[in-house]
């Protein structure tokens, strides 16, 4: 698929906790269709666009969520969250970027995300329960703390719901309260990589998705490597943007 530029309708913005907003856009269907795992470009001015992860799958009715980090200390993320309170159109780019699930492929999935970066893996969950109900799903997210899962119902409504689907919550801090229960619904506390590190996986037989920084999609995918990844299943955007020299 080509990028394409468009104008959309802003028909949703919601806090999904206090530092990250959801928002929802409406365009005509044939002009914001993308793959699960693509990314957009929202114009901030004539020079200045900012990426982000489409977090829902195609559905072929023009709507596209997005996720939203708030950085009240970055003029970009200061201005984009002006601009959502009094615009109802913005102007877009898209689809952008490679790391798209392989729906030829049967490889068990393995998600890990940092932060928004769950946007991401919530598009490939929601095309691969509807496209490839068997393939088994283990989601990883990591976050510095218990309410940085800002989506954590829905990513435990997934394990308790799909028998193929497993959640591992990862936060470098004690949880708050507990998760939800479920026998595929886990806690880990600690840095994503070194909790993988300890992991028993067969990492192998897995497809890798990764979705966060540079410094965490490279730590993650050394522990990888090491454990026996095969490097030509593992799949990032900061490989094409942050490519390692």
């Amino acid at each position: 698929m080509s990028a394409r530029t468009l104008t959309c309708q802003v028909t949703a913005v919601e806090d999904l906790n206090p530092d990250v907003f959801g928002v929802t856009l409406k365009g005509r269907a044939e002009s914001m269709q993308h793959a699960p795992g693509q990314y957009l470009e929202l114009k901030l001015d004539d020079n200045t666009w900012v990426p982000f992860s489409i977090a829902s799958a195609e559905q072929g009715d023009g709507v596209i969520e997005l996720h939203i980090q708030h950085w009240p200390e970055r003029d970009n993320s200061v201005r984009l969250r002006n601009l959502l309170q009094v615009a109802n159109q913005l102007t877009l780019r898209l689809p952008g970027g490679e790391c798209v699930v392989d729906a030829q492929s049967e490889r068990p999935l393995l998600l890990i995300a940092a932060g928004t970066g769950f946007s991401q893996m919530k598009a490939i969950v929601e095309a691969t329960l509807r496209d490839q109900p068997e393939r088994p799903i283990s989601l990883w997210w990591a976050a510095r703390e218990h309410r940085d899962l800002y989506a954590e119902s829905l990513a435990t409504e997934w394990a308790q719901r799909y028998p193929n689907v497993t959640f591992k919550a990862v936060t470098e801090f004690p949880l708050t309260e507990p998760l939800a229960s479920g026998e595929r619904i886990h806690h880990h506390q600690g840095r994503v990589d070194l909790v993988l590190e300890k992991a028993t996986l067969t990492f192998s037989d897995y497809d890798v998705y990764l979705s966060g920084s540079p410094g965490m999609v490279y730590a993650c995918l050394d522990v990888l490597e090491a454990k026996g990844v095969v490097s030509e299943r593992v799949f990032s955007d900061v490989f094409a943007y942050a490519p390692r020299g």
